[in-house]
Order: C-alpha cells, then structure tokens, then sequence
C-alpha cells in the first residue's frame, strides 16, 4: 500500500537535500505522518548511536545511545526530522536525565502515542555511566498499566545488553 501526497503533506524534509542542521535544540523540526494501522498495537523502535549533548556545568561533549520505543496511535514520527532532532542536542547543554525526559516529552506532543519509552546509555567521563530511563503510558488504558510494569521491571531481567561501551 503506498501512499499519496495529501497523506504526506506534512512532511517537509524526507527527500529535501537542502535541509539544514541546527546546532541549538530544535524541537519545531519533528515532523510526523499518519498511521496506516492504528486499529494494530505494534512496537516502532529507534536506536541512535550516536547522540551528542553537552554537560551544562563544564560544557564537554556527552555521547550515548538513545533508544526510543513507542506503540503508535494516529501519528507517528518522521526518521529523518527524528534524526535532526536528535543533532540539535549536539550543542544542549542539559543534565543525562533532563535529555531523555524532553525527548519522551517532545515525542508525546508530537504524536500522542499509545506508549513511548527513552532510554539514554551515555559514555562514562569520570569513571561512571548513567543510563537514564523514562516511559510514559496513556492514562486509562492498559497502556499505562504497561508503563508500570516495563518500569518496575526495567533492567533487571539481564536481557537488555549494554553494547556501547
């Protein structure tokens, strides 16, 4: 099933080869499209790699991996304005659990997602990591009931691999 223009009008920047970065956070790039299948509940998953930030205190860089999982509703996020998003907190300076907190909460506003969880795995700098986890379920709905249970258990089954440091 493919999709015509009137569906992808709200996409601007797939395919744009002009499209600049921000160095300074920028959560007015997100784009989002509609969700051919928000009868389904199915898991989108991102993984990046390579996310950039900078401590607010000394202003070195903080490099981590951010996951992103959510079950989509009507709206779902555009990779590619995901991507840029995700750059223009290369120049941020916020705190590890600041970061993953506005992500979650700039992916809620974007698309109202059944279920949405960030986890950050940052680098160690001065000998420690810190892997900062929030999730968020939809009030009144066994969403929220699998937020609960994805976060008391989070971690502690071993099945989540560390692999990037």
């Amino acid at each position: 099933m493919s999709r015509n223009s009137a569906e992808m009008t709200d996409i601007t920047l797939l395919g744009n080869r002009n499209v600049q970065y921000s160095s300074e956070y920028n959560p007015g790039v997100l784009e989002s499209f509609d969700n051919k299948h928000p009868e389904n509940d199915y898991w989108v998953k991102f993984n990046c790699p390579e996310f950039t930030s900078l401590c607010p205190i000394t202003g070195q860089p903080d490099f981590a991996t951010i996951y992103i999982s959510y079950v989509p509703d009507v709206k779902m996020v555009e990779s590619k304005s995901l991507k840029l998003y995700l750059f223009s907190f290369r120049n941020h300076g916020d705190f590890h659990e600041d970061v993953v907190n506005i992500i979650m909460k700039d992916l809620i506003r974007l698309m109202n997602p059944k279920y949405i969880e960030v986890w950050g795995k940052f680098l160690p700098r001065g000998g420690i990591s810190i892997d900062p986890y929030c999730n968020y379920g939809r009030k009144g709905t066994k969403f929220e009931a699998l937020a609960w249970e994805r976060f008391r258990l989070h971690d502690m089954s071993g099945m989540e691999k560390v692999d990037n440091r």
